[in-house]
């Protein structure tokens, strides 16, 4: 049995290794003579002046004259044919013959003058012969020489390794073992060791492969780089295949063999399997290092489970053990990735007490969460401190920064930077520039990215695919596909070939934006370049598709998918349980959910995130909290983002007890609430009028070392203006600046409101000039100083306001006129709302049901029901649907009226969207047609709708038959079914009038639900 399932054979054949058999010696023959005499001096110690003066003899000297010399292997100090060698070799203008640096090296190595002779392989492989040739040389030589040590092969290897030639250090290795001659375990071990390190896994197996072949017995540590060669790609089960394997056969894992395990499962995600095999490596007597506990430290910080980190160092002092930088770099890296600096800053100074000095890493670490909270002030600060302690700033460090200040267009701080970092000797990389193009995508800079990028064309600089990527990826998000094409073709243009992941941004650019032809498009082209779609091409598909509703279609992406051996991972079902829960297929979503088991996918903890907000945000809060339960049970511990989500809908369905029992629970369990949470929370508290408690979550923020927001501040000034306190809202105001938050137009329109309310129209008017001053003057907040001022009684100050806002070029909307609209109707000045409800015409505004409300109102107050009619012909034709009170009001107006067809229509209204009332409409305007004194009224206006193409539905057919029949009006009732027939309206069949004479003595009701059901069901599909 193999070692490994997946062993890859890379069988090199007889042909590529025939130059070792026959490739022939110099066929220059040497003067024997010469060779013997200088041979003969050699045995001398002052051999060097002997030959030195001898003219006739250093004429003489050449390549060949040397490999003789070397060939006889007269001299029996090795030694002195070093020093020989190193001599002739600046006496003669040629370099020396392969052959001579292989039987030299050869020599030495039978010496066991190892060191002399990896100098001399080293001068061999600087000549730039081939490696064909180099290791040719050696293997014909060691045959005629009868070398002894395979040394000789471990160390060429070794020189092509040093020279970062890693292919020809594989092709010496394979090439050596069918010449016969195997290097050592140690030297195995070690180059498969340097392989993996480097990620050089074709290499690796070759190596490997090569090895098994050789019948070479693997020990612990060839094991140990197996191991580690799986969980590199990932693959952890076939490495603990591995590790079981080598128990079986007798190999006793070391402490670095079930580190390299640990370290494998933590970066899969497996962080308790890793605690676990840190507890079976105790019983098997094995005391757990530094490196071990780093490892489970770095492992649970990347899944956010700081309170297991802590206890993990704690437990290293109880061992004796020291944290050093990288356990604490971890747990720095881990607070600032959810954004809690005030933590992450609390282990910086552990670090500092504890006598811990900070390296680069751990500055990069600060820098880099300090820049994502925008607090690029700290983050100098901290960049200034590294010079002040000696610490070096990196690559890493400059390129943090001018990214961050790019983001921020602060362009000539970003500049400065470079500069910086030119005079450090450290050259802007392709990713420093990758940055900076990033940056300036971010901001929506995107001239000037592209400006970047064709100076950097223009400079001959090397272009990369990620680089082209970021830039097509910040088109996309403007919605500028075509230009994101451009950038395509120019990328291809100059030789940089697409990858997948390129791809995979203009495939999921288009299925964001619901583009899906084009997507499928872009698939295709993919596909005829050579490349294979991933998981991620085909979870954008799907994602879309689902969004789209195209089920057939996620179902063709699903057998493609299989088609090219692609697994659906928990990606592309998240992916698609959150299309659906979206599209407000819940049930399908959940469904979903429970297929993935069967499928052999297990939910990680995004899917089940993703499952319980979709669920919880779809009103189904007891199966998303069922499904929360099941975390547990599955040893699967919620994140921030797990718990923000059920705290947004409790808060969102005002029930603010749960969201505070789920606040506290998170906590409990060391989850660390980011701003997002404590938003949510404010936002809810506030909402159900517990200021109180909400700026006490407004303060924590500040106390967990986070920074309250713009949000944080708009959300609680909003709370304070609804509960009346503005001088608190005030306060808070005028905090933000100190503070570096700018408030926003949504923190202004909460102020304007809370002011209005509270009758400071002057505040609020200096509110809004500051508004217009700073750029943030938005609609909705001149709207709410406009209702403000009508609700006054102040109407001439917010006309004079409207045309204030016209000329500062501030767009009025519909709810502006509406507002004024409803002012006017108030007043009985009709005059002006029309005026107004024109105007929203002109400036092709669409009216609401709000605004055409007002105007029914008014018109109906002054009894102006001509006006209403026509207004509410309009309001139907313009497919603004009427509500349940213009409904009432309409009705109301028919009725009043006596206008026939007016009553037909509204009661079909209200039957056909089944409107609920506060009176029985529906009942009044059957009364009211049916208790006509002239019958033939009602059959005139039924002639008249039809005639104007007007129908009723076949519900309301029934009804008004049905009320003729209730009342005793049989005949009336068999003649209005007639000409609804006629009409086409209800089908022509006689089951209808059978169905009325046998049922003439139902009870009467208006419900259709008495009405036998057959007959309602066979009016209604037929019509």
């Amino acid at each position: 049995m193999r070692l490994t399932s997946k062993r890859r054979l890379y069988c090199l054949t007889e042909t590529r290794f025939s130059f070792l058999k026959f490739a022939s010696f110099c066929t220059s023959t040497p003067n024997e003579a010469e060779a013997m005499e200088i041979a003969s001096i050699l045995t001398k110690e002052d051999w060097k002046r002997l030959l030195e003066t001898s003219s006739e003899l250093k004429s003489k000297l050449n390549p060949e004259t040397v490999h003789s010399v070397l060939h006889q292997n007269s001299v029996r100090d090795p030694k002195r044919l070093l020093h020989f060698f190193n001599w002739a070799s600046h006496q003669i203008p040629n370099s020396p013959n392969l052959d001579s640096f292989s039987f030299l090296a050869i020599i030495l190595c039978n010496s066991k003058l190892f060191r002399d002779a990896n100098v001399v392989l080293s001068n061999m492989v600087w000549t730039g012969r081939p490696v064909q040739a180099v290791l040719g040389s050696i293997i014909r030589c060691y045959k005629e020489y009868k070398g002894n040590d395979v040394g000789v092969f471990e160390i060429l290897i070794d020189c092509h390794k040093k020279m970062g030639s890693w292919d020809d250090a594989v092709y010496v290795f394979l090439g050596a073992k069918e010449g016969g001659f195997l290097p050592g375990l140690v030297c195995c071990n070690n180059f498969l060791g340097d392989l993996v390190r480097l990620s050089k896994l074709d290499l690796f197996w070759k190596v490997f492969n090569g090895m098994i072949d050789a019948k070479l017995v693997p020990d612990v540590y060839t094991f140990t780089n197996v191991i580690n060669a799986h969980c590199r790609v990932g693959d952890v089960e076939e490495a603990k295949r591995v590790l079981t394997e080598m128990e079986e056969k007798g190999c006793s894992p070391g402490l670095v063999t079930y580190n390299v395990m640990m370290g494998g499962l933590c970066k899969a995600g497996a962080v308790d399997e890793a605690v676990n095999l840190k507890m079976s490596m105790a019983v098997k007597g094995f005391n757990p290092d530094a490196y071990t506990y780093n490892t489970l430290i770095d492992g649970f910080c990347r899944q956010s489970r700081f309170r297991e980190a802590k206890l993990m160092i704690k437990e290293m002092h109880r061992a004796g053990l020291n944290p050093n930088h990288f356990a604490y770099t971890s747990l720095i890296n881990g607070f600032t990735k959810c954004g809690n600096m005030a933590e992450a800053f609390r282990v910086k100074d552990e670090m500092v007490a504890r006598g811990i000095k900070l390296n680069v890493f751990t500055y990069n670490a600060l820098i880099s969460g300090v820049c994502k909270a925008g607090d690029l002030e700290k983050a100098k600060a901290l960049f200034d401190e590294m010079a002040l302690i000696g610490v070096e700033p990196d690559a890493q460090t400059f390129n943090i920064l001018i990214e961050s200040y790019c983001r921020e267009q602060n362009f000539f701080k970003a500049y400065e930077l470079s500069e910086e970092m030119k005079k450090s000797n450290l050259t802007p990389t392709v990713y420093t520039y990758n940055g900076i193009i990033s940056g300036l995508c971010h901001c929506g800079d995107l001239e000037r990215a592209n400006n970047v990028l064709e100076s950097m064309i223009e400079k001959g600089l090397k272009l990369n695919v990620v680089m082209f990527t970021n830039l097509m990826k910040g088109h996309i998000q403007k919605s500028r596909f075509e230009e994101a094409r451009r950038i395509l073709d120019r990328m291809m243009g100059i030789g940089v070939t697409p990858d997948v992941f390129c791809c995979n941004t203009l495939i999921s650019g288009f299925c964001k934006a619901q583009k899906m032809d084009e997507a499928r498009s872009c698939l295709v082209e993919m596909v005829d370049r050579g490349l294979k779609p991933n998981a991620h091409t085909y979870g954008a598909l799907i994602h879309g598709y689902a969004k789209a509703g195209e089920m057939e279609a996620v179902e063709r992406c699903f057998k493609e998918m299989k088609g090219y051996g692609i697994a659906p991972n928990n990606a592309v079902y998240s992916a698609l349980i959150d299309s659906l829960c979206k599209a407000g297929n819940a049930t399908e979503a959940l469904a979903t959910f429970r297929c993935m088991s069967e499928q052999g996918v297990l939910p990680d903890l995004k899917t089940y995130t993703v499952l319980i907000h979709g669920l919880a945000t779809n009103g189904r809060i007891n199966d998303a909290m069922d499904i929360f339960s099941q975390l547990h049970e599955k040893g699967i511990a919620p994140d921030v983002f797990t718990y923000t989500s059920l705290i947004s809908v409790f808060s969102k369905l005002g029930d603010t007890s749960a969201a505070l029992h789920l606040y506290n629970q998170m906590c409990q369990k060391g989850v660390a609430p980011n701003i997002v949470t404590y938003n949510t929370m404010i936002d809810g508290l506030c909402k159900a009028g517990k200021i109180e408690k909400a700026r006490m979550m407004f303060n924590e923020i500040s106390q967990k070392g986070l920074a309250p927001n713009t949000k944080s501040y708009s959300m609680i000034i909003d709370g304070y203006c609804k509960s009346g306190n503005l001088t608190q809202a005030f306060q808070l105001l005028d905090e933000m600046p100190s503070r570096g938050v700018p408030p926003d137009s949504f923190t202004y329109c909460a102020l304007v409101n809370g002011c209005c309310k509270e009758g400071e129209f002057d505040k609020a008017l200096s509110l809004f000039s500051e508004m217009v001053q700073k750029g943030v003057a938005s609609t909705s907040s001149f709207n709410a100083l406009i209702d403000g001022l009508c609700k006054s009684g102040k109407p001439n100050e917010a006309k004079r306001l409207l045309e204030d806002m016209v000329d500062k070029c501030i767009k009025p909307d519909h709810i502006t006129y509406t507002i004024l609209i409803g002012h006017h109707c108030k007043a009985g000045e009709m005059k002006e709302a029309e005026h107004l409800f024109l105007e929203i015409q002109r400036r092709n505004l669409a009216p609401n049901v709000v605004t055409y409300n007002l105007l029914l109102h008014g018109y109906n107050i002054l009894g102006r029901r001509a006006e209403m009619f026509a207004l509410f012909e309009k309001m139907t034709a313009n497919g603004v649907e009427p509500d349940e009170i213009i409904y009432g009001l309409m009705a109301d107006a028919y009725l009043k009226e006596n206008n026939l067809i007016g009553q037909l229509k509204i009661l079909d209204g209200i039957s056909v969207k089944d409107v609920v009332l506060d009176r029985s409409w529906s009942s009044l305007l059957l009364d009211a047609i049916c208790k006509r004194e002239e019958f033939s009224e009602v059959l005139k206006s039924l002639d008249e709708m039809a005639e104007q193409g007007l129908k009723l539905s076949p519900i309301t057919c029934h009804k008004l038959v049905r009320s003729f029949h209730d009342k005793g009006s049989l005949e009336t009732a068999e003649r209005i079914l007639e000409s609804l027939v006629q009409f086409g309206w209800v089908p022509n069949s006689s089951v209808n009038s059978i169905i009325i004479a046998k049922n003439h003595d139902i009870a009467n009701s208006e419900s259709p639900g008495n009405f036998p059901k057959q007959a309602t069901f066979e009016v209604a599909c037929q019509v």
